[in-house]
Order: structure tokens, then sequence, then C-alpha cells
């Protein structure tokens, strides 16, 4: 197994050690969030650092293409559900960006699966890159937001800073929303065209397909016809 396959792996195996810390309540001073944000932080390097392996060393592998996007929908999917249901992020919005970002994956699931049965791969949009980025972003900075909170840091200067860091992590939110939106429409568009020259190919292999048994039908009943007057 090669090295981008197991930093693949590891952000997997990454996700429930990042969701234990972040609920592990019994530790204080708000230090498991503070945790969980650093593995999270450590886990989406990972994302970056794998597909530049990956495409430097030319270890792109068909392994590689099931293991990465499940280990980052995991990521960001869990990341995202941990501050969505300690009402971190205030309701329903963050109910909300957690329906746009699963509707969004499960429809490019769907239409990698669609794409796969006709042997076409998709590639990654910038609207889907730059939809991770932001995700990856605003989750930790949440998580840090929860640590203060649960660590009662909300005096003086700290609340200064919490208020800062809602403002961004708010604002960060609401982009990454919006461009999840937009990845799921520009994903939908982009390899509806391939889909649809694929199809396109297939009817006229079909047709072409159809002409040939038809000629040499043809050719097989004429040859028929002479023998019989012959």
């Amino acid at each position: 197994m090669n090295l981008p396959n197991k930093l693949s792996i590891l952000r997997i195996a990454l996700v429930p050690i990042m969701m234990f810390f972040y609920l592990a309540t019994f530790i204080p001073y708000g230090i498991g969030q503070f945790i969980a944000a650093v593995i999270f932080i450590v886990a989406a390097l990972t994302d970056r650092l794998d597909g530049k392996i990956a495409r430097s060393r030319k270890q792109i592998t068909d392994l590689g293409k099931l293991l990465d996007p499940i280990a980052d929908k995991l990521l960001l999917t869990c990341g995202l559900m941990l501050i969505v249901v300690d009402q971190t992020i205030v309701q329903p919005f963050g109910i909300i960006g957690l329906a746009v970002l699963i509707a969004r994956d499960i429809l490019v699931n769907a239409l990698r699966q669609i794409g796969s049965t006709k042997g076409i791969v998709f590639a990654a949009t910038l609207s889907g890159k730059l939809k991770a980025i932001f995700h990856y972003i605003y989750i930790p900075t949440f998580m840090v937001v929860a640590g203060l909170y649960a660590a009662e840091l909300t005096y003086g200067a700290w609340s200064t800073i919490i208020l800062v860091l809602e403002i961004i992590s708010y604002t960060i939110f609401a982009i990454a929303t919006g461009i999840t939106i937009w990845s799921a429409i520009d994903y939908t568009v982009q390899n509806k065209k391939l889909l649809e020259e694929k199809k396109k190919e297939e009817q006229i292999k079909e047709q072409q397909n159809s002409n040939n048994n038809e000629v040499e039908q043809k050719q097989k009943n004429t040859v028929i016809e002479e023998k019989e007057n012959n």
C-alpha cells in the first residue's frame, strides 16, 4: 500500500478519535474540544498532502480513488455534525448547513456511480475543492469556540475573542454552504454533459452495429438468392 492511501486511512482513523475527544465532557476546561480541533486540522492536512503525493509520485490507484472521497466525507460530515449537535452553531442554521452538505454528497456519489457504469471518471471540480477548503476552515474554529465556552472563558478579553471567532466562523460557514450548493449544481451540469456525450456515442455505435448487421443480412440474402437461382 502506497503512502497516499495510508494517509487516507489515517484520516478515516482520526475521525472517531476526534469525535471521542469532542464529546468527552469529562475532560475539564474544554481541553477535549481543543484536542478535537487539532485532530481535525491534522486530518484536513493529510487530505491536501495525499493528493499532492499521489500526483507527484504517479501513485494514483483505484483504491486511492475509493478511499480519498470516503475519508473526506467522513471528516467533514462528522466534524459538522459535532458542532451542530451541541448547538455551537445556532439552530436551524447548523441543521440546514448539514443537510445541504449531505444532500450534495449523495448527489455527487449517485452521479459517480452512474458514470462508473458507463466507464466515465468524473474529475474534481473547482467548486468541489473550494467547498472542502471553506469547510476545513470554519469547523475547527467552531470547535475552538465550543472549547472556550466549555472552559467558561467568557469574561474580559476572552469574550471579545469569542465574538470575533464566531463572526469569522459564521461568515465562512455561510460562504461554505453557498459554495456547497453551487458545487452540487456545477457538478451536475458539467457531468450531465459527459453523460449525454457518452449516451450519444453509445447510440451512434448501436446505429452503426445495426447498419452493419443489416448489410451483413442483405449480403447473406443475396448469396442465398444467387444459389437458389443457380
